[in-house]
């Protein structure tokens, strides 16, 4: 063994196939962090997307060093803008299109 290591080309084998190891376990943490976050939206995209404003809101503030006022961030005036309006209508759309499938998978009903 101490003359396998000792060998400088197997040395460099070594660290070539060491680097190749560390940069897959790093593709795959990233991809299990990509799988988790998509699986966790697809799980309740309503609360996902609550949750993940939140999080940008607070990373935002952390970064900009901008103490908001939780107050008027907790009225509801914010909320009936039109981007409100446009992203629930989607959210409605989207799960009638997904109920829509739903029953299409069962055997003898067709939705035309």
């Amino acid at each position: 063994m101490s003359n396998f290591l000792a060998s400088t080309a197997n040395q460099q084998e070594v660290t070539s196939l060491d680097v190749k190891i560390h940069e897959t376990t790093e593709s795959i943490n990233q991809l299990k962090t990509q799988r988790d976050f998509m699986l966790s939206f697809s799980t309740d995209p309503q609360d996902f997307i609550q949750e993940w404003l939140r999080s940008q809101h607070r990373d935002l503030k952390v970064i900009t060093d901008v103490i908001g006022n939780p107050e008027e961030e907790r009225r509801a005036a914010s909320y009936h803008q039109p981007w409100a309006q446009e992203a629930v209508g989607r959210h409605i759309f989207a799960k009638v299109q997904q109920q829509r499938q739903d029953l299409e998978q069962v055997p003898g009903i067709r939705l035309t």
